[in-house]
């Protein structure tokens, strides 16, 4: 196992974020049924872009979370661009989120905030 990590970041709305805080700030909550794929992105720019224009909108406030991931994990996924060469990130399988919340390491942390 490798000790080389890759930050990651995910907006997220309120209730995510609480599901968040509940599991320890180490784990993202399991994905809903109609939500087959997790998707952190690999740029705070563009975490920031879903957080305020997409989150805001959705639910009044939008938060910008940090955290590192093993690369010896990440490395069986390819990165993923979504609409343009500054929007990648990667598509992690729901099934998946376990093994993926295994690789994280330390703490998520919200870095921004957006009303």
């Amino acid at each position: 196992m490798s000790n080389q990590t890759i930050t990651l970041w995910r907006p997220v709305g309120p209730e995510e974020l609480a599901l968040i805080e509940q599991l320890g700030m180490r784990a993202f909550p399991p994905r809903l049924a109609e939500q087959p794929i997790f998707y952190p992105v690999t740029t705070e720019d563009y975490a920031v872009k879903i957080a305020r224009d997409w989150n805001v909108p959705a639910s009044g406030v939008g938060f910008v979370t940090r955290f590192e991931v093993r690369k010896d994990y990440l490395d069986q996924f390819d990165v993923q661009i979504a609409g343009g060469t500054a929007h990648q990130e990667y598509w992690i399988p729901a099934e998946e989120l376990d093994a993926f919340n295994a690789a994280i390491v330390g703490e998520i942390v919200v870095v921004q905030t957006f009303r």
